[in-house]
């Protein structure tokens, strides 16, 4: 008989592959249309952008043509040459020189900045004018070209594109052993050709286009008759395209999946407008989709292992899940002996998850309570000893101070007498409770005080000077606010060495601004940064607020902060500024109200 345990397992397992097969076998049938419109789409994005290409750079010799064509300034010159009345009379030299000048500079200026190209205009009378010189080619030899006799049959800014033929140019038949041109006809009255223009760029400068597709794709131009024009391999140019392919006029780009000696090729076209070429991309098909297809299988291959990885997990959960009923009563059973410190630790959202949540629960709440017990027990011993205490009466400790401080006046240690003066008025301010704020002045003869008595204990004495505005005396302030700081400055900025601690008092409209600084070492950065987060905070208040046992210097700059929040709110504000070697100072904006101590 099989085990609940295994039935649910079987089931899951079902449940899962069943509708895991049937995905993964609908994604291998789709993927196969979406590699295919992929690879398209791939291809004819790289055919726009040759194409871009290669339009703007054949638009840059059409450009140039159109540019000295319609120059009516350079026509007047070719026509007054042709007619042969412009060089006549003295001045013939010099005229011929200038106009000669005139249409180089020409030449120039519409060349500049562009790719670089061969510009010639022949004239009917033999004449020429170019931007190569003669030595690199006689531009009279392009009378002698085959194609030469057919630009009679081209009228107004009708253009004849001269197919890829070998460079003529003597400097670059090495780097570049193609050239591919575009001729223009000059027509006087009565359509009378007299002259050619004709500009010139190398086949390389077509062909660098190419350079950056994948290596696998190959690129070229050709004629109506299917002749390549440019290729990115050299090897092919003036060789007719093998493939099956069909012509076309329109400007929209087509792509297909042609099959060649049983290996299909991804062929996408588009014709060229104003010259009547084509380009063509080749892809190896295969090839074409090799990199989409290996995301796809990747992301197939991921999609089984997960389903594996999910199923595994599953039959864990499957296991664990049965676990936690035994494991709380085993819990249940370690408390009845009286440990009230093991946990279940049961967590979930199920019912046995929350069930073993509400026992941990209840053991740390029967827990507390047995602690809240001891402590309220201790507290109220506390304060029994402490109201045992508070029954003495301190002020005979004065009288014998004072006593005490008469007869050693009277024997001449003035000294002596003054520490214990100061600390007969410290210890009076100290067991005061009544007075829950004084005015600043009493403050500051306070911590003066406490300086004389640290001055006397230390070898070398602190100088505490005081700035105090004259309005800002008399204010109301917390009793014993200003004696840390002080302590802090002498012990951790000093560190109970001569020094300089400067106390600094003012009202600015309704605050008093009150400062301490010393000249001591000051803090690193990393410490300044820490204490600044425990301000703002809180952190670790509890423990570094803790009353000294020797007296109240050790309160601490934290319960000073405190202290002064619970008094003035969220408008009081201290800032600490320090830097290492150079002392510290801490600022304290305090407002000026009628204050009722909430922490003393």
């Amino acid at each position: 008989m099989r085990s609940f345990r295994f039935k649910l397992m079987m089931v899951s397992i079902i449940c899962i592959l069943l509708p895991a097969c049937i995905t993964l076998a609908t994604y291998n049938y789709l993927t196969q249309d979406a590699v295919k419109e992929q690879a398209i789409t791939n291809s004819q994005e790289s055919m726009l952008l040759v194409n871009n290409y290669v339009t703007n750079s054949l638009k840059y010799m059409l450009n140039i043509a159109n540019s000295i064509q319609m120059d009516s300034d350079l026509n007047f010159i070719f026509k007054s040459n042709v007619s042969g009345h412009r060089y006549t009379g003295p001045s013939a030299e010099y005229d011929e020189f200038y106009d000669k000048n005139k249409i180089m500079k020409q030449i120039d200026n519409i060349t500049i900045g562009g790719e670089i190209c061969y510009v010639t205009i022949l004239l009917t009378n033999g004449s020429y004018y170019s931007n190569y010189s003669i030595y690199e080619y006689n531009p009279l030899n392009l009378t002698k070209e085959p194609w030469f006799s057919q630009l009679k049959n081209l009228y107004g800014f009708q253009s004849y594109w001269v197919g890829t033929t070998p460079t003529v140019f003597e400097s670059e038949k090495v780097r570049n052993p193609y050239q591919l041109s575009v001729v223009r006809t000059l027509r006087g009255e009565g359509s009378t050709i007299y002259g050619y223009v004709i500009v010139t760029v190398m086949e390389n400068q077509l062909n660098h286009n190419f350079e950056n597709l994948p290596n696998n794709q190959e690129f070229m131009i050709m004629d109506a008759n299917n002749v390549i024009l440019s290729h990115n391999n050299a090897e092919k140019i003036g060789q007719t395209f093998p493939f099956p392919y069909v012509n076309q006029e329109s400007q929209q780009i087509s792509s297909d999946i042609v099959e060649v000696n049983n290996e299909e090729y991804l062929m996408t076209q588009r014709s060229l407008s104003f010259t009547g070429w084509k380009l063509v991309s080749i892809t190896p098909y295969k090839m074409a989709i090799s990199k989409i297809e290996a995301i796809f299988n990747k992301v197939f291959g991921f999609q089984i292992i997960s389903f594996i990885v999910f199923l595994l997990l599953l039959l864990y959960l499957l296991g664990t899940f049965t676990k936690p009923l035994v494991r709380l009563g085993r819990v249940a059973l370690t408390v009845q002996k009286g440990d009230l410190e093991t946990r279940s630790n049961i967590r979930g959202e199920d019912e046995i998850g929350r069930l073993g949540f509400l026992f941990d629960q209840m053991l740390d709440r029967i827990k507390e309570m047995i602690a809240e017990v001891s402590y309220t027990q201790a507290r109220k011993r506390k304060a029994e000893l402490a109201m045992l205490q508070a029954q003495i009466n301190p002020h005979f400790l004065f009288n014998v101070l004072n006593s005490i401080r008469m007869k050693v006046m009277l024997r001449g240690d003035r000294e002596s007498a003054d520490m214990i003066g100061s600390l007969s008025k410290l210890l009076r301010m100290t067991i005061n409770q009544e007075k829950e704020t004084i005015s600043l002045h009493e403050e500051i003869e306070i911590v003066m005080d406490y300086v004389v008595l640290m001055n006397m204990r230390q070898k070398e004495p602190v100088l505490l000077k005081t700035d105090i505005a004259a309005d800002a005396l008399l204010i109301k302030v917390p009793r014993f606010f200003l004696q840390p700081l002080i302590e802090n400055a002498l012990i951790h900025g000093l560190t109970q060495s001569a020094g300089t601690i400067m106390l600094k008092a003012w009202m600015e409209e309704n605050t008093l601004i009150l400062s301490v600084e010393d000249n001591g070492r000051g803090m690193p950065v990393e410490i300044l940064h820490r204490l600044r987060k425990m301000l703002v905070s809180g952190e670790e208040r509890e423990q570094t607020a803790v009353e000294s046992p020797k007296g109240f210097s050790s309160i601490g700059l934290l319960n000073v902060h405190e202290r002064m929040r619970l008094t003035y709110g969220d408008r009081f504000n201290m800032r600490i500024d320090s830097s290492e070697g150079e002392g510290t100072r801490i600022t304290m904006y305090i407002p000026r109200v009628e204050v009722t101590a909430a922490y003393v």
